[in-house]
This record gives C-alpha cells, sequence and structure tokens, in this order.
C-alpha cells in the first residue's frame, strides 16, 4: 500500500468521527450563559452637547476609544470633500504637526485613525491606560485646530483619488452601489464612494469650511472603553474637549425612504465571471420588541454558518464560497440583506434556492431545535464580541449612535431567552417572505439576462 493510500484509509469522515460503536457520540450540555456585560459606566452629556459613555474594562491597561459624528450633507461635493478631510484631519494643527501627532499617540502606546461615510465622521483610537489625558489632548486639538494644509491636502487628494480608481474595479464595491442607488435613488445614503473627477476639485479652502460646518460635538457620540475611573471621565473631557463648542448640532442623514420589495434588477458588467446577487427587505431597529424574534429568524435563515441558506448554496449544491445574511442599520432604519457571490453559470440556480430558501422559512419555520441552536449562538456571540475592549466599545458605539446604551446590551440575553418558537415563525413569516425582497445581480447580462428573465430579474437600461 503507497503512503497516500494508507492516508486515505486512515482518513475518517465527520460523520464517522462524530459516531461511536454505541451509535452518535452525544454532546455535552451547553453551560450557563453569562450576561454580556456587567460593567461599571457613566452615560451623560457634557456641556458642549457631546454624549459621553464611558465604561470600566481593565482586562488589560488599555483605553479604547470611539468617536461618532453625524456628518451627513447634500451638496454635490460633499462626499469627495468629507472624504479628502478624513484623510487629512490628522496631518497638522495649529500646536502640532503630522510627525508631533503620530510620535506623541506612539508614545503612549496608542493610535488614532479616522474614516468617514454618508452618515458620519468617525475617530478611532487606543492608548495605554496612563496614556488617555494625552490621547484626549491631541483629539481635542485635532476637533478645534485642524489646518489642513495646501501641500497635505494635495498629497492626500492624489492618494485618494488612486484609491478610489482600485476601489472602482472591485466587484463588491461595483455591486454595493449597484445596490445602493436601486434602493435609495440620489438620496445622499448611496455617495459611499466619492467621483475620482469630483475629489479632484477639491480645495484646502472647502475641506477647512466643511471642519468649521460639520465637525460639531452637539449630536455625537464618544465611547471610551477600559481601565479607567468612569466617574472621573466627565471632568477629563471638559477640560480637554472644553473648547470644542457650537450652538449648532451635527448634520444628521435624512431618513431613508421606505423599502418596498418584488423588484430585483440585473445590472450589467461585461465580462465578469462571477456575479453579485444583493437582496434586501425592511425590517425593524433594535428597539422594536418583535427584533429578538427577527435576530434569531434571520440567524436561522443565513446568519451563521450552519444556517439553511449557507447548508443549501454552499454545503449542499457547491453554488459559492460563502453566502450570508444580516442587518444594516442607517439612522432609525433597519433593513435585512442577503448576499451570495457565484459563477455565472450557476447564478441563475443560486438566486433561485435563495428566493426557495426565503419562501421555505416562512412555511417551514424553524424547529425548537434549531430556535435553541440559534439563541445560544447569538448569546454567545454576544459574549465573545463584548469580552474585550475593542469589541465592547464597537458594540457600545453601535448602539450608542442609535440612542440605545450598555443597558440594552446587559438585557439582550434575557430578551433572546425569552423568544418562543412561535415568535421565530412569525418574525420568519413577516419579515422574510419573497415578495417583501428587492436589490440587484450583477453580473454578464449577455449570459445571465435569459434565465434570470425567467425568474423574474428585471434587465437594466443601463449598460
Amino acid at each position: 500500500m503507497t503512503s497516500a493510500e494508507q492516508v486515505k484509509a486512515a482518513h475518517r469522515s465527520a460523520e464517522e468521527i462524530g459516531r461511536t460503536a454505541a451509535g452518535p457520540r452525544p454532546l455535552p450540555p451547553l453551560g450557563h450563559q453569562r450576561a454580556a456585560a456587567d460593567l461599571s459606566h457613566v452615560d451623560t452629556t457634557l456641556s458642549n452637547g457631546l454624549r459621553v459613555l464611558a465604561v470600566r474594562k481593565a482586562s488589560v491597561p488599555m483605553v479604547e476609544l470611539r468617536l461618532w459624528i453625524p456628518f451627513a450633507g447634500d451638496d454635490r461635493m460633499h462626499a469627495a470633500t468629507a472624504e479628502v478631510l478624513a484623510e487629512t484631519v490628522l496631518t497638522g494643527t495649529a500646536r502640532r504637526d503630522r510627525v508631533e501627532i503620530d510620535a506623541e499617540v506612539a508614545l503612549i502606546g496608542g493610535d488614532l485613525n479616522t474614516g468617514v461615510d454618508p452618515e458620519r465622521l468617525y475617530f478611532g483610537g487606543t492608548a495605554l491606560s496612563e496614556g488617555l489625558p494625552t490621547l484626549l489632548d491631541v483629539l481635542g486639538d485635532v476637533l478645534t485646530g485642524a489646518t489642513y494644509g495646501d501641500a497635505e491636502v494635495a498629497r492626500e487628494r492624489e492618494r485618494l483619488i488612486e484609491r478610489i480608481a482600485v476601489s472602482r474595479t472591485q466587484p463588491r464595491t461595483i455591486a454595493r452601489e449597484a445596490l445602493q442607488k436601486h434602493r435609495y435613488g440620489d438620496h445622499p445614503a448611496t455617495r459611499e464612494v466619492p467621483q475620482a473627477e469630483d475629489v479632484a476639485e477639491v480645495t484646502a479652502e472647502q475641506v477647512r469650511a466643511l471642519h468649521n460646518a460639520s465637525v460639531l460635538p452637539r449630536g455625537a457620540v464618544l465611547v471610551l472603553v477600559g481601565d479607567l475611573d468612569p466617574q472621573e471621565v466627565p471632568a477629563e473631557l471638559e477640560r480637554a474637549l472644553g473648547g470644542w463648542k457650537s450652538d449648532r448640532s451635527a448634520v444628521v442623514l435624512p431618513p431613508l425612504p421606505e423599502l418596498t420589495g418584488g423588484n430585483v434588477l440585473l445590472v450589467p458588467r461585461a465580462g465578469a465571471v462571477q456575479s453579485q446577487i444583493r437582496l434586501s427587505a425592511q425590517t425593524v431597529p433594535r428597539v422594536d420588541p418583535r427584533y429578538p424574534a427577527l435576530q434569531l429568524a434571520n440567524l436561522a435563515f443565513g446568519g451563521y454558518f450552519s444556517s439553511r441558506l449557507v447548508e443549501n448554496i454552499r454545503e449542499d449544491k457547491g453554488y459559492t464560497y460563502g453566502a450570508h445574511s444580516g442587518f444594516e442599520f442607517t439612522g432609525d432604519t433597519a433593513v435585512v440583506n442577503v448576499d451570495a457571490d457565484t459563477a455565472n453559470e450557476v447564478t441563475a440556480a443560486a438566486y433561485l434556492e435563495t428566493r426557495y430558501e426565503l419562501f421555505r422559512l416562512g412555511t417551514v419555520p424553524p424547529t425548537a431545535e434549531e430556535v435553541e441552536s440559534v439563541r445560544q449562538y447569538a448569546m454567545g456571540s454576544l459574549v465573545t464580541g463584548t469580552s474585550s475592549q475593542s469589541g465592547l466599545a464597537g458594540q457600545l458605539m453601535a448602539l450608542a449612535s442609535n440612542g440605545l446604551g450598555i443597558e440594552w446590551l446587559q438585557s439582550h440575553p434575557e430578551r433572546l431567552a425569552a423568544v418562543t418558537a412561535d415568535q421565530v415563525a412569525e418574525a420568519a413569516a413577516e419579515f422574510f417572505a419573497p415578495g417583501r425582497f428587492t436589490g440587484v445581480v450583477v453580473g454578464d447580462a449577455d449570459l445571465l439576462a435569459p434565465k434570470l428573465a425567467a425568474l423574474g430579474v428585471s434587465a437594466s437600461e443601463k449598460d
């Protein structure tokens, strides 16, 4: 017997590994779920209108910082100017140049970064606990004194143009933009990637003007998590950010239009060898009493690896390497999205099976065993996701930006535990009905159009 034959003979399948002479190997019972968060905290608003959520989690001598500033705009140049602002806000102030900012943050074992999207401008940072005053001082200096030097803006603008050019060739970027335009038309939320030609027009003067008009504390949220005393944080922030003030409020994104289902569009991408399936339907936000049941219904459908959708189009039929469904929260609006990337020859079949699983979820709802499985997954993921300082900071920022706080996080396991199989079935039937979904299929129209048309997918007039 060759070595290859010996390896093959010694190999056991997963089913064989899970069995004994007496039958299937039983799984150990699940332990008691711990609370997601039971931590000392302060949730308050400073004199400048900034909401602050400080939480003590002293697992390591570090502090995580997240700052979320509503940053919407409907001007044609807003998206481009906002991107340049996010790239250059840390390049210098009246007190520090780029090198000094980087050096001060590095000396406290930390970092400071920025980003922007149509809804917000955000800052993220870390520091050793003893370096928190320095991190806050640098942040306050940037918020009140960023200079946006002409040379810095010109340099970052050129880099941004190059990155946009690369991004616009990526299938996922193309599919996301197509979905946004199909869902929301010309709403400012669709301007996630600015046009390169608009970025090329941005001047340092325009960036400074946008900072003065829109980098505002009133309506913004700052989250601090780590080895700190929450009771001392508000006074420390009043000192560090005392100069950041305005009578105006940060600019909030206008409400999104409600989605209506039944219209899935084929968006042509000539020569593509793969297709992107993107479906979306209106759901309810976290504060809705139906949300816990909806969360479990989503997990059963496509929210984790053992879900029905993944089992069907990945494990059983091999149509895609990965399929997923999950929530997207924007302001007070919530939608559920379904994503899958497939080869052209199986795109129509994968789309059909995805619709089939949506239909099956409502007509053959998750069993009690399925519900218990996804419940434990949801509760365990919540505990795992908040076990680190960065994970807890991210979770709290997502909640705080919608007006929620740590109390919601602490009580959510109880809400999940109280959900019944009947409530999951009701949520599945109401929110995962195929007719509720709209979306796009992006791919080679010449190859895809005939089969997708038979499934009700209409062709885009734009090539």
